[in-house]
């Protein structure tokens, strides 16, 4: 009688588990041990048989020598991370956190344990966050992990203004950079925020001679074409690092001549054995513009002779492709404890953006220059901090989850306060104590979006409550309000 494949898949797990847990037992009273993995002062007993079975980077070591090796000595990794990973291979269990999972990556990459490899890339992709992408993005390319490296690009793509301005992120090189910004899905409502930001990423480093070298390529994926014509003229044109450098010149008036229509095309010239190659081959590769063989010329002229059978290609700097954050809509949004509402004045029409219950009811809210939303106020309780437990809920909407994101709580506990930014901080403007007698407050609490840390700015002339503030310029107004004597 056949046998069910449940049946079948039961007893393939039966028989893995029995030698699995064969071989542990093994190893856990020392029988038929014949290999030692050494990592600086440590030992690790073990079974050449496993390494071989697991790892294609043993397999091959023992392979290539022929007397069996008895004794490996391993630079690369530590004995921490070695001790985990003979662990998962004698127990597929593993245990990953935040402080361990880029070091057991790294060891899977050079071990080649493709299981390994996956459980740290899941728990690198499910944890990304705004604190590590941009470390994560660069693990990524490091191990030559698309999957990894395309998730955190993409994290980074889709809050660009936010970690464009964390001081992490020039410190990517030029590749790196370019990865991020010449993709589509890059979040920006004008292409001033590229440029601004690679200005400042080839302003500053240790390597600042290799990033000026490396400019004229970077601007190829910056979409001058979709920048105001006296924005190119009156900021690009005159910048400093653009006027140095006659190569950056050159190209931006080839972005002048294509917006008066006379647009510049780029045309490969085809050396005679490439040709013939092509033509045995029946293969066309792609274009490289750049290459010594590159030739340039207007529209209306005519080409060289030696060009006729060559490919043309519009160059990257005159690409003027709209980015994702650039279909944006202007809502309205409105906030209450039960959810928030997003209204659309131009079709009169609203949409539930969210439906969540950690809004607190005595909550302000604040939109900034970037539209990120935040939401301060109600009441929470932090067990951790045992000396002052009570605090106020801080929180951020993810537009792209449509969900709220859990910030570092307020530490000072208030209501009827004003929330006013400027300069990359968040600044919370007096109010009333949420403790016993609600005392009025003149303190201003501070929070830097770059640090993500909460400190204490200069108080206010007066205490005062059930104020306006407006921000402007990166200047904070307090309108109105009442004090304790006003």
């Amino acid at each position: 009688m056949a046998q069910s494949l449940d049946q079948m898949e039961e007893q393939r797990l039966y028989q893995q588990t029995l030698l699995q847990d064969g071989l542990k037992d093994m190893l856990d009273h020392g029988k038929f041990l014949d290999c030692v993995v050494k990592v600086k002062d440590q030992e690790f007993p073990c079974h050449r048989l496993v390494l071989a079975a697991c790892s294609p980077y043993f397999r091959a070591m023992f392979l290539k020598d022929s007397e069996g090796i008895q004794e490996i000595s391993l630079e690369e990794v530590s004995p921490e991370v070695m001790a985990k990973v003979l662990h998962y291979l004698y127990t597929s269990e593993i245990d990953l956190n935040e402080d361990n999972v880029q070091d057991l990556f790294a060891a899977a990459n050079l071990f080649q344990i493709p299981s390994i490899f996956t459980i740290c890339v899941s728990f690198l992709q499910k944890r990304l966050c705004l604190a590590n992408c941009l470390a994560v993005f660069r693990l990524g390319l490091m191990l030559d992990c698309a999957r990894l490296a395309v998730a955190a690009r993409d994290f980074i793509c889709d809050r660009f203004p936010l970690i464009s301005r964390d001081q992490d992120f020039y410190g990517l090189s030029a590749n790196e950079l370019i990865a991020v910004i010449s993709s589509d899905s890059l979040n920006v409502e004008k292409e001033e925020m590229v440029f601004e930001a690679v200005m400042k990423w080839a302003s500053t480093g240790d390597d600042q001679e290799a990033r000026l070298q490396a400019l004229p390529t970077v601007f190829e994926s910056i979409r001058f074409r979709l920048l105001p014509r006296d924005y190119l003229e009156s900021q690009v044109e005159k910048h400093p690092l653009v006027r140095a450098r006659p190569e950056l010149l050159r190209k931006i008036q080839m972005v002048k001549d294509s917006h008066e229509g006379k647009m510049t095309i780029l045309k490969r010239k085809k050396k005679k054995e490439e040709i013939s190659g092509k033509e045995r081959s029946g293969m066309v590769n792609g274009v490289d513009a750049g290459g010594p063989s590159g030739k340039v010329k207007k529209a209306g002229e005519k080409e060289a002779e030696d060009t006729d059978d060559g490919d043309t290609v519009i160059p990257g700097i005159l690409n003027d492709t709209m980015r994702f954050g650039m279909f944006l809509q202007d809502l309205i949004f409105m906030i209450s404890d039960t959810g928030a509402v997003a209204y659309d004045p131009g079709t009169n029409e609203c949409y539930f953006a969210s439906l969540s219950t950690q809004i607190p009811k005595n909550h302000v809210s604040l939109v900034t220059k970037e539209n990120q939303i935040f939401v301060a106020g109600g009441l929470f309780y932090n067990e951790d901090n045992k000396e002052d437990p009570m605090s106020s809920y801080f929180l951020q909407f993810d537009h792209l989850d449509s969900e709220w994101m859990g910030m570092p709580p307020l530490p000072s506990p208030r209501c009827l306060f004003g929330l006013g930014e400027a300069e990359n901080s968040i600044f919370v403007v007096g109010g009333k104590e949420l403790k016993e007698g609600e005392q009025s407050l003149d303190s201003v609490m501070c929070y830097d979006r770059l640090s993500f840390k909460w400190g204490e700015s200069d108080p206010l002339p007066y205490v005062v409550y059930g104020h306006a503030v407006v921000s402007y310029m990166d200047l904070i107004y307090v309108i109105g309000g009442k004090g304790s004597d006003r």
